[in-house]
């Protein structure tokens, strides 16, 4: 069994509000198969979210954050719900998931996209026109329209409202994701769309022309520019032209969320938060699946677990170097759902409807048979 290192690493699992808590303990199922298995890993859970602010007045506390900055891979739930809106937005900024980001300079957002063989019946596109994606959202994280000044909501003296927010980029925001995009593409198939809307905006145009300059200096990767509306269009007309996207906060937010119809459920969807630069494996990072809290289904037991368990494939690849452990994870995941396991989101005729443990399960059954050893799982 691979193993992650010669030296203990830790997970900071922060399970955070909703659904959060029901996928991350299945995660956390697996992570504990793989320590069975030899991994020299441990988990270490903390509060986040709601349950803190019923608590303690805040959603993170300072133990919280000190816990955050020292752990290299953090596996995150999910955070907000209803209860939120009785929260002032400027605590929600500044305590919550936005906070974890800046704090941490996390910039890089990667966001794999892949179709399933075995849900090709739920995507909505034509199959032919899904089968065999495989692409990567390189979402800017750090700048931009959530962060920029000013911003706000002010009443003049009729009483009339005016909502403001400042769409900001810097120079050096965009060279670095640009750079890190760059990066990721050369180990791929060297192809590399980048998303703007130059047409209309100062900060596309910015961001277009530091997109050709970085460009220049990796002659071994393709670089196309798409509007991000034509974008928009094109995962869903044609998702196999797209290999790796790179595009600004607010549009990678929604083209990810977007592309989640080519798999079929955004519970199918995992990501990775990173800061580039230095060596590939050992990266500090914040994995998450791309859905929310549902506090809909909260409790109910029916959520997927599946975009967190492929987030802590992720969290093996790039933050506690142990790639051969997130191969193998992924290919539990395929061949669980080859087996028909399906959650309520994800379910279709001929598949075998399961609960969120249930999908825990069929995963860890799938790592025996692909990985059969005489020890349990410890």
């Amino acid at each position: 069994m691979p193993k992650a290192d010669t030296q203990d690493l830790e997970l900071l699992v922060i399970p955070g509000d909703g659904i959060g808590r029901e996928v991350t303990d299945q995660a956390c199922r697996i992570a504990e198969w793989f320590i069975g298995r030899g991994m020299r890993l441990s988990l270490r859970r903390i509060a986040f979210g709601l349950e803190v602010w019923e608590r303690h007045g805040c959603l993170m506390t300072a133990e919280t954050l000190a816990a955050i900055r020292a752990s290299r891979a953090i596996l995150f739930g999910a955070i907000g719900g209803d209860a939120y809106d009785d929260i002032p937005l400027d605590i929600v900024r500044s305590q919550g998931l936005l906070r974890i980001r800046k704090e941490l300079d996390l910039y890089a957002n990667l966001r794999p996209v892949r179709t399933w063989p075995s849900l090709e019946p739920i995507c909505p596109l034509v199959p032919a026109l899904a089968r065999g994606v495989d692409l990567l959202i390189v979402r800017e994280l750090a700048d931009g329209l959530y962060y920029g000044e000013p911003r706000g909501i002010s009443t003049d003296a009729d009483g009339a409202r005016t909502g403001i927010n400042t769409m900001r980029y810097s120079e050096a925001s965009i060279r670095r994701i640009v750079r890190a995009a760059l990066e990721v593409a050369a180990t791929r198939s060297g192809r590399l769309t980048s998303v703007d809307k130059s047409n209309v905006l100062e900060t596309s145009q910015l961001w277009r022309r530091v997109m050709l300059e970085e460009a220049a200096a990796r002659p071994e990767v393709a670089v196309a520019h798409m509007l991000v509306d034509n974008c928009a269009l094109q995962l869903m007309r044609r998702p196999g032209q797209f290999d790796v996207i790179v595009t600004e906060n607010l549009f990678g937010d929604i083209l990810s969320d977007e592309a989640g119809a080519i798999t079929g459920s955004l519970g199918m969807l995992p990501s990775a938060s990173l800061r580039f630069g230095g060596k590939a494996a050992g990266r500090q990072g914040l994995y998450e699946p791309v859905h929310g809290s549902a506090p809909d289904i909260a409790g109910r037991g029916i959520a997927n677990p599946l975009g967190a368990i492929l987030s802590l494939a992720l969290a093996f690849r790039f933050s506690l170097d142990a790639p051969q452990a997130a191969d193998l994870l992924e290919a539990a995941v395929e061949a669980a759902l080859a087996d028909g396991a399906r959650t309520i989101d994800i379910m279709h005729a001929g598949g075998r409807q399961v609960d969120c443990n249930g999908m825990g399960d069929a995963v860890l059954a799938a790592l025996d048979i692909l990985a059969p050893a005489t020890s349990g799982r410890g």
